[in-house]
């Protein structure tokens, strides 16, 4: 990501611009199948880092071994290759999640690679930008096979395979709290992931494995500047310290939902916008 200093007063830390502290294998041991590990490629001389790929790197950084999926060969490659070059170890998988034979498959040869499954995170999300008089049939099935329905068919196959312990974490969005992306498609597919996150949640509970969402709010990610490029107002509001989030502070989020930290921690939707969506996101007054 770009190349930035540590500001207090923005609430911006190491941790924030990806400066990895020494690894306390807060994930040693465990499988991890993270799919959506790539990233948008964008017309940017210094780019973002996108959730998936920030996941996929802290959790490796804690000791994960991971399976990688994303659409994307080419991206993917990178991010498997930045893992294997922190010494961990990286399985790719190149799949279409929209279609829904891809998940039992990807699941099933994830667990065949790694030895068995202990996470799963789907980061995996696509928006058209139509609003509900331009939405078409087309466009609001594919906004959903891909958003939601690869959620529910990834989670029922790695439920199938998780022994007790496991967890899941799906990637959603403040979108789904408020209507303000003047896209209902993406607005709906986000909303009903918090609400399948507590259906997994509850499948899960017997088994021993928690299922947790994650609602990102406006964050500097490849996917966040593409919308900005769209919606030139995006960033017209007051932001929470002055700025949006990162896509290392929704590493972190992910990182404590699949760690045995977060053991009684379970069906929660958890919010990483800074404050917005609570209305915290006033411009800080001049001392």
């Amino acid at each position: 990501m770009p190349s930035q200093a540590i500001q207090p007063e923005q609430q911006l830390f190491a941790e924030a611009l990806g400066n990895l502290r020494p690894s306390a294998q807060r994930l040693a041991q465990r499988r991890i199948l993270v799919v959506g590990a790539g990233q948008r490629d964008i017309d940017d001389p210094d780019p973002p880092v996108g959730n998936g790929r920030a996941i996929s790197l802290l959790f490796a950084h804690e000791g994960a071994t991971l399976t990688c999926v994303d659409i994307n060969p080419a991206s993917l490659q990178q991010t498997c290759e930045l893992v294997r070059a922190s010494g961990a170890t990286a399985h790719a998988e190149v799949a279409d999640v929209s279609q829904p034979e891809a998940a039992a498959s990807t699941v099933e040869r994830a667990v065949q690679k790694m030895g068995g499954l202990d996470g799963l995170v789907m980061v995996v999300g696509v928006a058209s930008g139509l609003s509900l008089d331009n939405q078409t049939a087309e466009a609001w099935d594919r906004e959903h096979a891909t958003n939601v329905r690869s959620c529910m068919l990834f989670g029922q196959q790695a439920l199938r395979h998780m022994a007790p312990g496991g967890a899941i974490v799906l990637l959603s969005s403040i979108a789904a709290l408020r209507n303000s992306s003047f896209n209902p498609a993406y607005e709906t597919t986000k909303a009903a992931q918090v609400s399948l996150a507590r259906s997994l949640a509850m499948a899960g509970q017997a088994k021993g494995v928690r299922c947790n969402s994650i609602l990102p709010g406006l964050m500097d990610t490849p996917i966040g500047r593409a919308a900005t490029r769209r919606r030139s107002d995006r960033l017209a509001m007051p932001l929470p310290f002055g700025r949006q989030g990162t896509g290392w502070e929704v590493a972190y989020a992910a990182l404590f939902l699949m760690s045995h930290e977060a053991s009684y921690v379970n069906g929660h939707a958890l919010v990483v916008d800074g404050g917005l969506t609570g209305g915290i996101a006033a411009p800080r007054a001049s001392a």
